[in-house]
């Protein structure tokens, strides 16, 4: 028998407290929710596509990536029958590549296994490389009205602090589920996304500005006990070489742990290949914050690269750090 979800935090009349956050929530939503491309339309291939980019990403950083990679592939068999090359190029930028290889894997199993109509339901679309719990819930919902609960972070956040309580793993999803509005389940995921996003935030939560403001146990920050951070430093050196307007580029293993096949510059020790001014910048990569130097110099001997014109890199799949450096030097 399956356990009922106690959500006697929500209001102090909890027979109503329910359908009135539900009733609220939507409403809200309806007059507020922010205009995004792929909120146009219920289309399969443009919600899947979207869920995938916004994973570990915020919307500000997805939106021109979202448009630029619907031109070049502008349905799932477009993208299933294109190079895993064209594919990491159109993705180059976002970071945590292995998604693109798994929504590129995706499509082509959609395309040979299903005639390229996507699955309907949660439990199907779990079947595809790439698609998680949270993923799967999120395009049966809004693209087919699966009455499926998606949590996030952004959902997370928001149940713990209406609830008072700290919910993690099952207990969780089953207060998403217990709350989720059937009539509309695709916007109101979407609404409790659109709240943690914008009003219900991590830091200094906008309570005054939230429409289910009388519904929330917390109204406000849910204590928490205090976490260490745990960013570690580090510095790398690159060279930068130029010759006859080409730059020397070498490819990450096939088989590296990060971002395999991907393009980027020689990695030099340091002091090596200092020929010429320098420059400095910082990159993040999780929980790595990096010193980068770039030497304006000749790359280490025996590199194994390979001499791109300018006018081509653009179309290489180049690491979010690779890209960044020759956007700094005013390479690209």
């Amino acid at each position: 028998m399956k356990r009922k979800t106690d959500l006697r935090g929500l209001a102090a009349d909890r027979h109503t407290g329910t359908r009135a956050f539900q009733r609220r929530l939507l409403a809200w939503y309806d007059s507020n929710r922010r205009e995004l491309p792929w909120r146009r339309d219920r289309e399969p291939y443009r919600v899947w596509l979207s869920e995938i980019m916004l994973q570990q990403t915020r919307v500000a950083a997805v939106l021109e990536y979202y448009r630029k990679f619907l031109r070049r592939f502008p349905s799932v068999e477009k993208l299933a029958a294109a190079r895993e090359s064209s594919v990491l190029s159109a993705w180059s930028g976002l970071g945590y590549y292995r998604r693109a290889r798994m929504l590129h894997a995706a499509a082509k199993k959609i395309v040979r296994d299903h005639g390229g109509t996507f699955p309907a339901r949660a439990e199907e679309l779990r079947a595809l490389p790439g698609i998680g719990r949270y993923t799967a819930a999120a395009v049966a919902s809004i693209a087919f009205r699966e009455p499926a609960a998606a949590v996030d972070g952004n959902v997370e956040r928001v149940l713990q602090r209406v609830l008072g309580k700290e919910l993690r793993g099952q207990p969780l999803w089953e207060a998403a589920e217990a709350l989720l509005s059937r009539r509309r389940p695709g916007d109101f995921n979407q609404a409790m996304m659109e709240l943690g996003a914008t009003v219900c935030l991590p830091r200094a939560p906008m309570c005054l500005s939230c429409p289910v403001l009388g519904l929330c146990a917390t109204r406000g920050e849910l204590r928490r006990p205090p976490k260490n951070p745990r960013q570690t430093k580090r510095e790398i050196h690159y060279a930068l070489h130029r010759q006859n307007g080409s730059v020397l580029l070498v490819k990450r293993e096939k088989d590296a742990s990060l971002m395999p096949g991907m393009w980027e510059l020689p990695e030099v020790a340091a002091g090596n290949g200092a020929n010429g001014p320098r420059f400095t910048l910082r990159h993040s990569i999780t929980v790595t914050d990096y010193l980068v130097r770039v030497s304006q110099g000749t790359a280490p001997e025996g590199c194994d690269g390979r001499w791109v014109p300018i006018r081509r890199i653009t179309a290489l799949p180049l690491t979010g750090l690779a890209r960044k450096i020759l956007r700094a030097a005013q390479v690209i």
